[in-house]
């Protein structure tokens, strides 16, 4: 009756009271189990009602009975599913009866690996599940969905064809060297790595887009005190998160915003002004904003269009990191009878706007897309920043393998790298503890 200590069982649904609970059980002959719980064996995915009983014989829940036999499962193993209430003390009980009769509790995405490690999915595939649960925009779930259903994955196996082919031609000239290069060219090898290289970039840049729908883009708000920067953060997340006064030095701390834009996921952060002080809580504040300039993709430098920018923010904008992107909005043109534009500056891009009334505020959202590199489309897929820079590196050992001609050893060896860098992104080569820290990441019941 008791199954193999490899049964795993966890909560699958979200921590709280809902109207359902399930409870997710992978393993072998699950049958057993399921009859020392329920007192019958489940027909192959047929929902069954059925009362979940403990050790005396008294009743836990009453709800469906789901049994999916291997492998046509999510994880390729024998698969059990209990829908009972959703309740976090009931689920809780009927988990530790699981656990009595043999199972162990899963680790996080322990689920989702099982299904890696028996051939449902693939590494991309994956991690596209958990992509799809944290999506935070609706082209987020879309692109999520693309990839979790293979679109990523078979674009990669495309690309691993046509430089297995390529590989292949390589190697037949290097087993037959008095052909040599002219091998190469009769066999249009070298057209081949041309159109390898055009597909890649076509692919590296879906995947850009879909690192921008995954990720988002980080953008924060710097400046002198009492330039606008609480009142810009409120305008753009459309509430009141920052407090906003006419007194200088009001933002002490970081204060965080998230919003969409085309679907582009966008956290703002409001800081401190930055100027000298001799407050201490005001000190910390400022440190903690250079902290949060060092991890943002984009800031944006607020100044009073009245007064233009001063020497002490052209100080600040010395300041910046060099590669971060940088617009400067010139704020409060209410006050100046000036309308919203945006011009190119020495410094960058600048906006006029009025943050108070939101005049000018589609230039900065425009602006932001820009720099961002977004373009709408529906083609892409979700991608994850290893997944960038596989595909970098992959575009990279290809690039060096044109430069190895005439000595086709060094030409070979470059593919070859290029290949094994392109099969990390589906898992066909992947270090154990690089899955340990992908699937780490997944929630428990996944």
């Amino acid at each position: 009756m008791t199954p193999r200590p490899d049964t795993i069982a966890a909560i699958a649904t979200a921590h709280g009271r809902g109207g359902i609970g399930v409870i997710r059980l992978s393993g072998s002959t699950l049958l057993p189990l399921a009859e020392a719980l329920s007192g019958r064996q489940p027909e192959p995915r047929r929902a069954s009602l059925a009362d979940f009983r403990a050790a005396d014989g008294t009743i836990i829940d009453t709800g469906l009975l789901l049994y999916f036999p291997a492998p046509h499962s999510f994880t390729g193993e024998d698969v059990l599913e209990l829908h009972g209430h959703g309740g976090m003390v009931v689920l809780q009980m009927l988990l530790a009866r699981c656990l009595d009769l043999g199972a162990r509790l899963a680790e996080p995405g322990e689920f989702t690996r099982r299904a890696y490690l028996n051939g449902k999915l693939d590494l991309a595939q994956a991690e596209a599940v958990v992509d799809l649960i944290d999506a935070a925009t609706s082209a987020a779930a879309r692109s999520a969905v693309r990839s979790l259903h293979g679109e990523f994955s078979r674009e990669i196996n495309a690309l691993l064809d046509q430089l297995t082919e390529l590989r292949a031609l390589v190697e037949a000239t290097l087993d037959f060297p008095e052909e040599d290069v002219d091998f190469l060219e009769a066999a249009d090898a070298f057209g081949r790595l041309e159109r390898l290289q055009q597909r890649l970039a076509t692919i590296f840049e879906r995947a850009q887009q879909g690192r921008l729908l995954q990720g988002g883009l980080n953008v924060v708000l710097v400046g002198l005190p009492n330039v606008g920067k609480s009142s810009l953060l409120n305008q753009l997340a459309g509430d009141d998160l920052s407090i906003v006064t006419a007194v200088a030095g009001t933002t002490r701390d970081v204060v965080r915003g998230s919003l969409q834009i085309e679907g582009i996921p966008l956290h703002i952060i409001d800081t401190a002004g930055l100027r000298a002080t001799d407050d201490e809580i005001e000190k910390i504040g400022i440190e903690r904003t250079w902290r949060e300039i060092e991890r943002a993709d984009v800031a944006i430098l607020l100044v009073d269009a009245r007064n233009g920018v001063s020497a002490a923010e052209h100080e600040i904008l010395t300041q910046l990191p060099e590669k971060l992107a940088r617009i400067t909005i010139y704020n409060k043109i209410d006050l100046t009878g000036r309308g919203p534009e945006r011009h190119d500056e020495a410094d960058g891009v600048a906006i006029s706007l009025s943050a108070k009334h939101g005049d000018g505020l589609d230039l900065l959202r425009q602006e932001l897309l820009r720099v961002a590199g977004w373009h709408p489309s529906e083609d892409v897929f979700i991608a994850r920043e290893r997944h960038l820079r596989a595909l970098t590196e992959t575009r990279e050992h290809i690039a060096l393998a044109k430069t190895r001609l005439p000595q086709l050893e060094l030409f070979a060896e470059e593919l070859r790298l290029a290949q094994l860098a392109l099969t990390s992104i589906t898992g066909e080569f992947s270090a154990d503890d690089l899955l340990g820290e992908i699937f780490g990441r997944f929630c428990i019941g996944k």
